[in-house]
């Protein structure tokens, strides 16, 4: 997804607001002093986790997501990085570093990867831990990235309806290469004719293949997670939730 576009950036908290997964990594920063998160996006959990009373540093690329994030309530209580995992040298050791909403499978390379686990690994302090969470591919998720299956209405900050859908490219079945790209559409309902795109491509990375890269990033202890609610990972799960330490 393209935020370097201001339109897509005052869509994200509509089509990304509070769920199970907020829930899920506010719980496990209980015991945290020094968090952050990489690829915080507009800061939703960041000040979520600040209005908490941890010190937080919410570092992303977009400037124009910082932007929002500046402005919500706590958000000056936020250290604001615009950049990436390059930056983790600066920001002081951390108890919690968290990779949300799929960051992890937007790096296409395992080397790409590898190195932001690396300085993830070097920024955290000793007994602390990094959790992300990556769509396991069993579940084929991009299978419903089509208009009929992925459509949905939501509200711009403006009040307009805005339909938001995903179309996968024609390319080779992702259980076999890894990789899945797609375009995501925006159709204002005020202004049809002005329909917004942008096109994606993730990688889709099975269990062991993300435990390689933690070990090799040196971490040691991984807990798995299928779900938000902490069920162990089967054939059934959607996701491959890490915990490491």
């Amino acid at each position: 997804m393209r935020y370097d576009d201001p339109r897509f950036v005052a869509l994200y908290d509509a089509l990304n607001p509070c769920a199970p997964d907020t829930a899920f990594y506010l719980a496990l920063a209980q015991p945290a002093g020094h968090i952050v998160d990489l690829g915080c996006g507009t800061g939703l959990l960041a000040c979520e986790l600040a209005k908490r009373g941890h010190r937080v540093t919410g570092i992303d690329p977009s400037a124009h997501m910082l932007r929002v994030a500046r402005a919500r309530p706590q958000g000056d209580e936020v250290t604001w990085i615009e950049g990436d995992a390059t930056a983790l040298p600066f920001v002081g050791a951390a108890d919690l570093l968290v990779m949300t909403g799929h960051v992890a499978q937007v790096f296409l390379d395992d080397a790409a990867l590898l190195a932001t686990l690396r300085a993830a690994r070097r920024a955290i302090r000793p007994g602390g831990a990094i959790a992300f969470e990556s769509r396991n591919p069993a579940a084929r998720a991009w299978e419903d990235w089509t208009r009929e299956r992925s459509s949905r209405c939501v509200e711009a900050p403006d009040g307009t309806t805005v339909e938001v859908w995903q179309e996968r490219h024609a390319q080779p079945d992702p259980s076999t290469t890894g990789r899945a790209a797609f375009t995501t559409y925006c159709r204002y309902a005020s202004t049809p004719e002005d329909t917004l795109s942008a096109a994606s491509e993730l990688r889709f990375r099975t269990l062991d293949e993300l435990a390689r890269l933690l070990r090799d990033a040196g971490f040691a202890r991984i807990d798995w997670y299928g779900d938000w609610n902490r069920a162990p990972v089967d054939e059934t799960s959607r996701e491959l939730i890490a915990v490491a330490r």
